[in-house]
C-alpha cells in the first residue's frame, strides 16, 4: 500500500507546476497508451437510454456516439431530469492517450441579465415556486452544443445517425416508468404550467400515471432536424425563436434574445485532479463544484474514516462534519472563474485541508463558517437554492475512452416551459438570489451577464498509479451530489463494498444546520450513535440521489446504478 500512495503522489507530482503552493494536479500529463481493446459499457438511469448507447457501441460508435444517443433518450423518457434544452459538464478519458478533457456545457446567463433579477420590488429574494417557473429563470442551453464539440473531437459515425432510437420512441410512445409517474402525481409547480399540463394529459384532461404511453411527435421533429442540422437546429431558426419566445412569456419574462442563443460557446478545460488513497480522482474545475468534492475526500483522509464501515456511527459521524466544513467552504467561494476568485488551489492546499478536518470534534459543532484558504477574497454569504432535477451516465467503448457526463434541466421538470417537445432549464436559478451582503461584498454566484451558475455536477474519473482509467461516478442530487459521490466512493475505496453496495448505502446529507439522511436505512445503532454524538437526523428530501459509478477491480467492471432510479448496467454491446 505505501508503494501505491508513493506511486500516485509521483504521478501528482509529475501531473502539476510546482509553485511555492502546492497546486491540484491536472489530468493532462499521462500518456498511458491503450492499445487493446477493452470491455465497452453504458451505465444510465433509464434501460430505453442504456440500450440506446449500448446499440450506438455495437455498430462500432465510439463513447461520445452512444452517449448523444443516450442524452437524446433520457429528454424524451426522463424529463424531469435532464433534456436537450438543459446543460451539462463531460469528463471525457482519452483511452489512447490517458489525457483527461472537461467540456463544459454549463447554461449562461443571458446579456441582459442583472444582479437583481432574482428579488421583488422591495429588493427581497423571489419565492421558490415563483422563481422556478419565471422566464427569467432559463439559461441559454449548453448540453447539445457541448455534445456537439466533443464530437467533433472524438466521434465515430455521424452526427446523424445517433437520434434514431430516440425519434422512433418519441414516435412510437413509450410507457410511463414507475419514477416518472410518482413525479406526475407529485404538487410540483412546473406541473401546473399550460405546457407541462397539456404534454401530461390524456384527451380528456387527466393527469397521466404509471403505465400509460406518451407520444412526443413535436421532440421526434426536433430530433429528425437535429441529425440532419446539427446544433444548429436548436442554436438558431424556429427552435431558438421559440425558445426566446416561453422565456419572454408572462409571468416574470425573461430577458433571452436570439444573439444570447446563437452566441453560445461550450468550454474545454482542464481537469482538476487530486490524490484519494491509491487513486487519482479527476473532476471539472469551477464553475462545477468538483474542488468541493476532492475537498471532501482529503478532509476525511485525515480521519480513521476507513478503519470503520458503513455500521459505525462513528463513521458516519466523521462523514456529516467533514461534509459540513466542505459545504461552507463551496458556498462561500465557488462561482464562475470568469467572474468571481475562486481559490481552488487554497482550498486543496494540504495545510488549509488539515486545519479544517481538525474542526472534527467529538460531537456536532455548531454549523460552521466558511474558512480562509489562502488566495480568497471577501465574499457574501451564499444565498442559492440548487433543487435537484439531473442525471448522470458513463459509457466506455471498446478503445477505452470513456464519458462520464451529469446532464441537468435544474429542478423537476425544468421551468415547465417547454418548446419542441423538451423542456427548457430553470438553471439560472442556481445563482445566489442575494447579489452582495451588508458590507456590499458580491456573492461568488451572483447573477452576471453571460455567467455560469454555480454548478454541484461533478463527473467523476479516477485514474490508478500508472495513469490509466480505474473508475468512473457522478449522481442527481443538487447540492448532495457532493454528499452522495463522496459517501459511494468511501464505501467502494475505504469499506472494500462492490459498487452496488456502496451506492445502496444509506445517504447522508449534512449542510450547515441541516442534516438529512435515509434514517430508516442505516444499520442497527447508527442513528442513536449519531445522536449521542449531536447529530438528530431527520428524513431527507428532493428527488433521491442517482449515483451512477464504476470501478475497475482486477481487470474487471464492477458497475453499479443507483437503486432509488431505474438504472441499468450493460456491459458488453449486446451483439
Amino acid at each position: 500500500m505505501s508503494r501505491l500512495v508513493a506511486a500516485v503522489a509521483a504521478l501528482l507530482t509529475a501531473s502539476c507546476t510546482q509553485t511555492s503552493m502546492p497546486e491540484p494536479a491536472s489530468a493532462s500529463a499521462p500518456e498511458a497508451a491503450v492499445t487493446q481493446k477493452v470491455e465497452p459499457f453504458v451505465i444510465a438511469a433509464n434501460p430505453l437510454a442504456a440500450k440506446a448507447g449500448q446499440d450506438v457501441l455495437a455498430r462500432g460508435g465510439s463513447a461520445i456516439d452512444a452517449a448523444i444517443a443516450v442524452q437524446a433518450m433520457l429528454s424524451l423518457v426522463e424529463p424531469q431530469s435532464s433534456g436537450m434544452g438543459g446543460g451539462a459538464f463531460l469528463t471525457y478519458y482519452d483511452g489512447g492517450t490517458g489525457k483527461l478533457t472537461v467540456y463544459d456545457g454549463r447554461e449562461t446567463a443571458p446579456a441582459q441579465a442583472s444582479p437583481t433579477m432574482f428579488l421583488d420590488p422591495d429588493g427581497q429574494p423571489l419565492g421558490y415556486r415563483e422563481a422556478v417557473t419565471s422566464g427569467r429563470a432559463t439559461g441559454v442551453p449548453g448540453a447539445v452544443a457541448m455534445l456537439a464539440m466533443v464530437h467533433e473531437d472524438h466521434g465515430t459515425l455521424d452526427w446523424s445517425s445517433l437520434f434514431g432510437a430516440a425519434e422512433r420512441t418519441a414516435e412510437e410512445g413509450f410507457v410511463i416508468t414507475p419514477r416518472l409517474g410518482r413525479f406526475l402525481q407529485r404538487g410540483f409547480p412546473q406541473l401546473e404550467t399550460p405546457d407541462a399540463s397539456a404534454y401530461f394529459s390524456d384527451a380528456d384532461g387527466n393527469r397521466l400515471t404509471t403505465g400509460d404511453r406518451i407520444k412526443n411527435p413535436e421532440y421526434a421533429d426536433f430530433l429528425r432536424r437535429l441529425a440532419a442540422n446539427g446544433p444548429a437546429a436548436l442554436y438558431g431558426g424556429s427552435t431558438a425563436a421559440k425558445i426566446v419566445a416561453r422565456t419572454r412569456a408572462a409571468p416574470l419574462e425573461g430577458r433571452m434574445t436570439l444573439a444570447d442563443i446563437a452566441n453560445y460557446k461550450p468550454i474545454k478545460r482542464e481537469a482538476l485532479c487530486n490524490p484519494y488513497r491509491v487513486y487519482l480522482v479527476c473532476v471539472p474545475p469551477p464553475p462545477s463544484s468538483g474542488v468541493g468534492l476532492l475537498q471532501l475526500l482529503s478532509m476525511l483522509e485525515k480521519t480513521d474514516i476507513a478503519d470503520r464501515g458503513p455500521d459505525d456511527p462513528q463513521a458516519w459521524f466523521l462523514f456529516a462534519e467533514a461534509s459540513r466544513l466542505m459545504y461552507a467552504d463551496r458556498d462561500q467561494y465557488v462561482g464562475d472563474p470568469a467572474f468571481a476568485s475562486v481559490p481552488v488551489r487554497g482550498l486543496l492546499d494540504p495545510v488549509y485541508v488539515k486545519s479544517r478536518a481538525a474542526l472534527i470534534g467529538e460531537t456536532a459543532s455548531a454549523p460552521p463558517q466558511a474558512g480562509v484558504p489562502p488566495g480568497a477574497v471577501p465574499a457574501a454569504k451564499d444565498n442559492t437554492k440548487e433543487p435537484a432535477g439531473t442525471s448522470h451516465f458513463i459509457v466506455r467503448d471498446g478503445q477505452g475512452n470513456v464519458v462520464s457526463i451529469t446532464t441537468t434541466v435544474e429542478s423537476i421538470f425544468g421551468s415547465g416551459r417547454m418548446v419542441d417537445g423538451f423542456f427548457l432549464n430553470n438553471q439560472l436559478t442556481d445563482f445566489s438570489f442575494s447579489p452582495v451582503d451588508a458590507a456590499g461584498n458580491p456573492a461568488a454566484n451572483a447573477v452576471a451577464p453571460g455567467k455560469r451558475p454555480r454548478s454541484s455536477m461533478t463527473p467523476a474519473i479516477l485514474l490508478d498509479r500508472d495513469g490509466k482509467f480505474a473508475g468512473a461516478i457522478g449522481s442527481a442530487g443538487g447540492n448532495s451530489i457532493l454528499a452522495y459521490v463522496g459517501k459511494s466512493l468511501v464505501g467502494a475505496i475505504d469499506w472494500d463494498l462492490s459498487m452496488q453496495e456502496a451506492l445502496a448505502l444509506p445517504n447522508l446529507v449534512a449542510r450547515g444546520a441541516a442534516i438529512g439522511g435515509e434514517v430508516d436505512e442505516f444499520a442497527p445503532g447508527v442513528v442513536a450513535g449519531l445522536a449521542e454524538r449531536g447529530i438528530d437526523l431527520k428524513p431527507g428530501q428532493g428527488e433521491d440521489s442517482g449515483v451512477h459509478a464504476v470501478i475497475i477491480r482486477d481487470g474487471k467492471v464492477d458497475g453499479g446504478y443507483d437503486p432509488r432510479r431505474e438504472g441499468l448496467v450493460l456491459v458488453g454491446t449486446g451483439d
